[in-house]
């Protein structure tokens, strides 16, 4: 375990997914403490895929090829290649079985960088191979309610008409639950969880606020740089994740030829896509 530190924060960060399995501040757990009977994730990150495949497959130039859910860069063994007291920078290498599921060749960088009352946390995707490269990359840090999510609000820095596309297994079916009209204040209640996730394709805001209505605690996200939004939690858990990423599970019919993919990145040979968000506390 890796950990990361100043006076206010504490990070400890696992090589395996180099996913965060604990978030300290001012010595309260902010994180997910990842009870298994819920759900055992914390803070996985999400590549090369962001979400479901149709029958978790994809084609490219006549190939398929097959990827689970949300990716397999979450189980993979990341090297830590800069470690200082503040920040710490992890790689991914494509490897043998890496390429049998997904046919380039790249290499995964995630940093994790305290400032102060901030965790910026960076990807950087290169394309080492000598195709156009497709991608997406998103977070899923699930934040401590320990109150339950119904004590709290999501506070956009927008007002908002919020539609959250409706799911059919893994993929994104043709309506939409109208769940906030004008406002920049979402009350979070159980019931939205009780299918999936809450999906959103057109949020306007890039900056949101998670607070406890009683206490005022909060902690807020921003996530210039990526297109989607997403919100989930397991109905009586303690947690809701804030999940900014830059793909989007394929609608019900679409294809699953992966350079018409909606929400895809397209990376040149020997190119890099960079993005990033921040936790503030």
């Amino acid at each position: 375990m890796i950990t990361i530190q100043n006076d206010r924060i504490s990070v400890e960060i696992d090589p395996l997914g180099a996913e965060m399995k604990r978030i300290t501040v001012d010595g309260e757990e902010r994180l997910w403490h990842g009870d298994p009977a819920f759900w055992a994730g914390r803070a996985p990150v999400l590549f090369p895929f962001c979400g479901g495949l149709k029958d978790d497959r994809f084609t490219y130039q006549g190939n398929s090829y097959t990827v689970a859910k949300h990716g397999f860069a979450r189980f993979m063994q990341f090297e830590p290649i800069k470690v200082t007291p503040q920040s710490a920078v992890f790689c991914l290498t494509s490897n043998a079985e890496t390429l049998r599921q997904y046919p380039w060749a790249f290499e995964l960088q995630i940093s994790y960088t305290l400032r102060g009352g901030h965790l910026d946390i960076g990807y950087t995707v290169k394309n080492q191979s000598d195709d156009v490269m497709y991608m997406s990359i998103g977070s899923h840090e699930a934040y401590a309610c320990p109150e339950g999510i119904e004590d709290y609000d999501l506070i956009f820095e927008k007002k908002e008409t919020l539609r959250a596309c409706a799911l059919e297994g893994n993929l994104i079916a043709h309506r939409t639950d109208t769940v906030l009209l004008d406002s920049d204040t979402l009350p979070l209640y159980e019931k939205y969880f009780a299918v999936d996730a809450l999906v959103f394709k057109d949020v306007k805001s890039r900056f949101v606020t998670l607070r406890n209505r009683k206490t005022g605690k909060s902690v807020s996200v921003d996530f210039h740089g990526s297109d989607y939004l997403l919100l989930w939690t397991k109905p009586g858990a303690g947690y809701l994740c804030i999940e900014p990423w830059t793909g989007i599970p394929p609608m019900v019919d679409a294809g699953d030829d992966i350079t018409e993919k909606e929400g895809i990145t397209a990376v040149d040979p020997g190119e890099a896509f960079r993005v990033k968000h921040t936790i503030q506390f």
